[in-house]
């Protein structure tokens, strides 16, 4: 109801790497209630992101202690989403004045947002980022699943900024990401998880 009368109403953007998928207030998906992902990569046949919101219990020191230095705090693994969660993707914010093109070992998706390739060495990227963080699983959309979505108004897109991806774990990024959308979008930034809560 809510997404039928607010996001069917708005400017549609296109989604891409870089872009954030809102969910919708009222979603009838639970698991992406207050969801904000980050799309990584996009094409004909299939989108792939990550969920920044949802943090784990599990510290990073416990599965992938060699990149402590890197992961900025709180430093916990994140659920990236429902899929394959024995994968890791990593994600940094450059620091300033790095030219990301120079270096291989980062895909960028938006200025100074990275996909960072965990194949490299945890020292060199330490030098590139001024944190990182690491998600087990992610989300994936088949060919014409996100468009059908974003239609049926389940998504907002939007563009990212570097540091959704370092949020403290104590702030709402879903609420934060609102708040900075043309209106109607900020008046929604309080909406409950769950309606029966509020």
């Amino acid at each position: 109801m809510y997404a039928d009368r607010l996001f069917n109403a708005l400017e549609r953007n296109e989604p891409g790497p870089g872009q954030l998928l809102v969910a919708a207030p009222g979603t009838l998906s639970p698991e992406f209630a207050r969801s904000v992902i980050l799309v990584i990569e996009h094409n004909d046949m299939m989108t792939f992101g990550v969920d920044l919101t949802k943090r784990s219990e599990v510290a990073v020191f416990n599965v992938l202690p060699e990149w402590l230095p890197v992961v900025a705090k709180p430093q916990a693994l994140y659920i990236g989403g429902p899929l394959n969660q024995q994968s890791v993707v990593a994600l940094g914010m450059t620091k300033q004045g790095v030219r990301i093109e120079e270096h291989p070992q980062l895909n960028k998706l938006a200025p100074r947002l990275v996909h960072v390739d965990l194949r490299s060495e945890p020292e060199d990227i330490a030098e590139l980022v001024t944190g990182a963080r690491l998600f087990a699983g992610y989300a994936e959309w088949g060919p014409g699943q996100l468009a059908e979505e974003i239609e049926r108004g389940d998504w907002y897109v939007a563009p990212a900024l570097a540091q959704d991806v370092l949020t403290p774990g104590a702030a709402d990024l879903w609420g934060d990401v609102m708040k900075r959308q043309p209106m109607p979008l900020p008046l929604y930034s309080t909406y409950p998880a769950n309606i029966d809560d509020n």
